[in-house]
């Protein structure tokens, strides 16, 4: 029975050397409890850089003044909605209300 015990724990000692060695030459991170770690996901590049270098450079969203006759624009054209009666219902009055009214 001694040297079944002496055999087992001989072979997890190479067992685990060995994987150990192949970790330090792969560069692999050892688990041996298995628990979850964020090693896989830290190991990706990060690809914030390369997408934003792909969109082109926005200057409506820095300058004020553009953002300032956008917004000038969208009122107009609302007040222009409203005046041919095209425009968003007052608060209670929309689709869902009237569904609900008919009844």
């Amino acid at each position: 029975m001694a040297t079944g015990g002496l055999k087992s724990l001989l072979s997890t000692a190479i067992t685990t050397g060995v994987t150990e060695a192949r970790a330090r030459i792969f560069g692999h991170i050892l688990n041996p409890t298995g628990q979850k770690s964020a090693h896989k996901i830290l190991r990706k590049k990060l690809i914030g850089e390369k997408v934003a270098q792909w969109y082109p450079f926005d200057i409506k969203k820095d300058d004020p003044q553009i953002m300032a006759m956008e917004e000038q624009e969208r009122l107009s054209k609302l007040e222009m909605l409203k005046r041919r009666g095209k425009g968003p219902p007052k608060k209670g009055h929309g689709r869902r209300a009237a569904k609900r009214n008919k009844k």
